[in-house]
């Protein structure tokens, strides 16, 4: 008895116990929570807003070697709500242009904005005004005009930008813009062919509301009309009963063969009107534009570049590149500048002031040389041009030693002694150094 009243009680004891852990266990886990909501807090009041459209997280030899942008530059970078802007600049399609991107046979200039911020009003590529794609020729040259209205205020960040076919977005240049005024001032009117002045705002927009809405009720009416009755397991089951030809009613045929004859019927109908109320129409374009480039602007001859080797330190991220250069002009040249994947690397020593982009990424001092003495008219010369700076690491361009394609493309700018600019595209196979 003593034994079994010992027992009774040991077992009271741990129930009491296990009793008491439970709301202590509830405690614990309160607080826990309560502590990652305070750190998820923390790290939303600390989130900053995307100032750029992910031109980093393209891949290395993408950004070096298709579009190689340079002198892009905008008219103005302050201006008020139906203000215009353009932006002009030059392009080189890259030779060695990256086998697992496909060729540039259709690609279309655009203007990369964070939503309708501005409108654009005209484009020019080799000062022809055009709409379509246009197909790029690799180790082509050209320049480009696009002209924007300005259309809700704000500070934003803009970039031109290719889209390739089947293959995405190449970005050229970064530039802020701000946009004063007032939106409700925002006008964009526009001329028809046949005279009629109307604003693209809000023309067609109550027809489109309605079309929208017409084929969007009779395709909801035709869904609840099916959703309505017992759905899944009671028909599977049916199904499986042998009982399939009660699941579809006569009346559920009528209504199907009504919409089969109606729907063609209606846009039949529809088409004919708008014909008839439209008949100066135009259908979108879907061809392909065929400008050809201009003389030859990069790889012009006159000084002739030939890449014998290229290795990234990755120690001192710096990109080392052995030249061969022959100066076939007639007066001394240096070089001025190295850019690759949109960053500039300036060489300090040259005596002229290097073009770069606007608010372009510039290494100010990253560029150097073995030899920093002028080539001569008529010299050939083996350089070791050093590019180093911290931005490979910032602005990714180190990843290309991990990438399947590791190969380095850029453009390089000499100066003579009258601020005359030659320009030449090298590439190489990149041979990474890890100490």
């Amino acid at each position: 008895m003593k034994t079994t009243k010992k027992r009774n009680v040991e077992i009271s004891v741990k129930t009491i116990n296990c009793n008491e852990a439970k709301p202590n266990l509830q405690s614990s886990l309160l607080d826990y929570l309560l502590l990652l909501g305070m750190i998820f807090s923390v790290y939303m009041l600390t989130l900053q807003p995307a100032h750029a459209h992910g031109e980093k997280n393209l891949e290395p030899y993408v950004r070096m070697r298709t579009i190689q942008w340079y002198d892009v530059q905008w008219s103005k970078q302050k201006f008020n709500v139906n203000d215009e802007v353009s932006v002009t600049g030059k392009f080189h399609v890259a030779e060695d242009w990256p086998i697992s991107v496909p060729k540039p046979d259709a690609a279309f200039l655009n203007i990369s904005t964070p939503g309708p911020v501005m409108v654009r009003t005209e484009r020019y590529l080799n000062g022809k005004p055009y709409m379509n794609s246009v197909a790029l020729q690799p180790g082509g040259d050209y320049d480009f005009k696009v002209v924007l209205k300005g259309r809700l205020p704000g500070r934003y960040h803009i970039h031109p930008f290719f889209n390739l076919l089947d293959a995405g977005q190449v970005m050229g240049p970064g530039v802020w813009l701000d946009i004063g005024g007032d939106e409700a001032d925002f006008t964009n009117n526009i001329q028809t062919i046949n005279g009629q002045a109307i604003n693209m705002e809000t023309y067609g927009l109550a027809n489109g509301i309605f079309w929208h809405s017409f084929w969007a009720l009779i395709g909801t009416a035709w869904l609840l009309w099916w959703v309505r009755r017992p759905l899944f397991i009671v028909r599977y089951r049916m199904l499986h009963a042998g009982l399939e030809e009660e699941l579809v009613t006569p009346l559920d045929r009528n209504i199907g063969k009504a919409i089969l004859v109606g729907v063609p019927l209606l846009v039949f109908v529809f088409y004919t009107m708008t014909v008839n109320e439209y008949p100066k129409a135009i259908p979108l374009q879907a061809s392909l534009d065929q400008i050809l480039p201009l003389s030859a602007k990069v790889n012009a001859g006159v000084v002739e570049v030939d890449t014998v080797r290229a290795e990234y330190r990755v120690a001192e991220r710096s990109m080392k590149l052995s030249l061969k250069i022959k100066n076939g002009s007639d007066k001394a040249i240096q070089i001025g500048e190295f850019a690759t994947g949109g960053v500039h690397f300036l060489n300090k020593v040259a005596p002229v002031s290097q073009q770069h982009d606007a608010e372009s990424v510039v290494a100010a001092e990253g560029l150097s040389l073995d030899n920093p003495a002028p080539i001569q008219p008529g010299e050939e010369r083996a350089v070791l041009m050093t590019a180093g700076d911290a931005l490979w690491e910032s602005e990714k361009l180190d990843g290309l030693i991990k990438d399947a394609d590791s190969r380095i493309g850029g453009l390089i700018f000499f100066y003579d002694t009258e601020g005359e600019r030659y320009v030449s595209s090298v590439t190489a196979a990149v041979i990474p150094k890890f100490n």
